[in-house]
């Protein structure tokens, strides 16, 4: 009866059999890893999680911690259990069907069932044991007594005959029960160091898997700030690429129209000089030398003074200007490196705390200021001139008007949710108060699991499906870049919005079902693939 009782009391409250690598909730409730994973999945549409048991409700999806006590005594039970069935041991006296035994006399040297058991002799020289098939072992093999004393000097078990004329006649001995006792309860402070070790080791594990998770989430904030750093610096090629053509081109032509000009008089030149010539050998064709004597100003046709003048002036000297073209190429270069280098620090997350003073009063903001959910119900907040009236949206205290940052959110599972920046300047009524839906914000959203970018109500679908539950937001003020990321297995590049920034930024959250949590500083010691 005892046993049926504990039985149950080992059973998970969701699949009613015995527990299963048993965890408890914060409320002290305990059921299977599996069962209550399950539970918490169904209800993380819901946004808000309750026990099973007791109904009590938490805002987060709760920690599950490992009861390792109860799993110890889940697996000792299950043991005896199956020992028990194992045995087989069945009632002696049960002849015409086997029933089970209870108990076995050593002295009787059978086993009993209940029935048995109760009609059984209560003399003092029949001992009852745990159902056996070879109650015989219980008698010394000398003397054929029961064995009743445990001898210390050789750590065995003997009869009274062998206590007092045997081989063990002037040992100390102990009666079994009190050496079972005694290491029983060494056993137990075995088991309880056993107990105490394996916490510090499963301690040591989570400690472990902790560092492992911040090693990952690490990478992943190096990997994006490499991946927008080697962007950054392709464009930065680009431009000196244009800039250096730019300037050889200039060249090109501020040395190609002289020579064209020259080229121009020299054609010129070239058919005064083939009519000079022409005219030359007419006259040394003419037969009357009084017509080649009488023909005027015949000394001009080989006057070299204007051809010298011209040989003078001629622009062909001049060459490219390669020193000034690599002077801007090795400029740019440099700039360029050293921007490089200052960009190569890898920055910590900033800690961004929500300001519950523009908080939409449909918005629910946790007691740390870090996580953000929908709700039906009216905070009943003060009318304020901050507060955003007609949309579920919530500001960030801090801002930004200078440098790099970045910082991350965690998002439920819900089909509709914004998360971006905006200046300060922002409506805070009508539908022009959205973020995304004017120039004085840009946002990053998912709905209907699909990506969208939306910057002045121009929006636009982004490809792959919104897989991922964690956002990275990284911004780059002077270089008027604000970059947005999916993190799931892999870093991916969703979005980047350029412009030129003219007031400070603030995060900005829109929640119309679910909730979003600010994964603070304590969470991101940072700063495998890459989409």
């Amino acid at each position: 009866m005892a046993s049926a009782d504990l039985r149950k009391e080992l059973d998970c409250s969701i699949c009613l059999s015995i527990y299963t690598d048993p965890v408890n909730l914060r409320c002290g409730h305990n059921f299977c890893r599996l069962c209550i994973d399950q539970v918490l999945e169904t209800q993380e549409g819901a946004g808000v999680y309750s026990c099973p048991e007791c109904r009590k409700r938490f805002q987060e999806r709760p920690a599950l911690q490992r009861n390792i006590t109860l799993q110890k005594i889940v697996e000792r039970f299950s043991s005896a259990q199956s020992d028990q069935e194992e045995t087989g041991v069945f009632c002696t006296y049960c002849i015409h069907s086997p029933v089970p035994a209870v108990m076995s006399c050593v002295h009787c040297e059978a086993s009993l069932c209940d029935n048995h058991l109760r009609v059984h002799s209560k003399s003092p020289e029949h001992v009852l044991c745990d159902p056996t098939t070879s109650p015989e072992n219980r008698k010394c093999s000398v003397h054929k007594k029961i064995l009743e004393y445990y001898c210390l000097a050789n750590a065995t078990c003997i009869c009274v005959s062998c206590k007092v004329e045997g081989d063990h006649q002037g040992h100390k001995v102990e009666t079994l029960v009190e050496a079972s006792e005694k290491k029983k309860q060494k056993l137990r402070n075995d088991l309880q160091e056993l107990i105490t070790k394996t916490e510090e080791t499963e301690k040591e594990v989570q400690r472990l898997q902790e560092n492992k998770r911040k090693v990952h989430e690490k990478s992943f904030g190096i990997a994006a700030t490499v991946i927008g750093l080697f962007r950054d610096i392709r464009r930065q090629l680009d431009d000196l690429e244009k800039r250096v053509l730019r300037e050889v081109w200039r060249q090109k032509e501020e040395l190609s129209l002289p020579l064209a000009d020259f080229i121009q008089q020299l054609e010129v030149k070239k058919a005064e000089l083939s009519r000079k010539m022409c005219h030359i050998e007419e006259l040394c064709n003419m037969t009357d030398p009084l017509t080649v004597l009488q023909e005027s100003h015949t000394g001009d046709l080989c006057d070299t003074e204007e051809g010298d003048k011209e040989d003078r002036e001629r622009p062909d000297g001049r060459d490219l200007d390669v020193a000034l073209i690599s002077h801007t190429l090795y400029t740019g270069l440099s700039d360029i490196i050293a921007g490089v280098t200052g960009g190569c620090i890898i920055q910590e997350a900033t800690d961004i705390l929500l300001d519950i003073n523009t908080a939409s009063n449909y918005l629910h903001i946790s007691d740390d200021i870090k996580i953000v959910s929908w709700s039906d119900i009216s905070q009943n907040r003060p009318e304020t001139p901050e507060r955003f009236q007609n949309r579920c949206q919530v500001m960030s205290r801090q801002c930004f008007s200078s440098g790099r940052h970045y910082w991350e959110v965690e998002v439920s599972k819900s089909e509709r949710w914004d998360v971006g920046m905006c200046y300060p300047s922002i409506d805070r009524r009508g539908w022009q108060s959205g973020i995304g839906y004017n120039n004085k914000s840009w946002v990053l959203l998912r709905h209907n699991n699909q990506w969208g970018a939306v910057h002045v109500k121009k929006g636009i679908l982004l490809p792959g499906n919104a897989s991922s539950n964690r956002v990275r937001i990284y911004l780059d003020y002077e270089a008027g870049r604000l970059s947005f990321y999916g993190f799931s297995n892999s870093i991916r590049h969703l979005r980047t919005f350029t412009a030129n920034f003219t007031e400070p930024l603030h995060a900005a959250l829109h929640v119309e079902e679910g909730s979003i949590k600010i994964c603070g500083r304590s969470n991101q010691e940072m700063g495998d693939n890459i989409m």
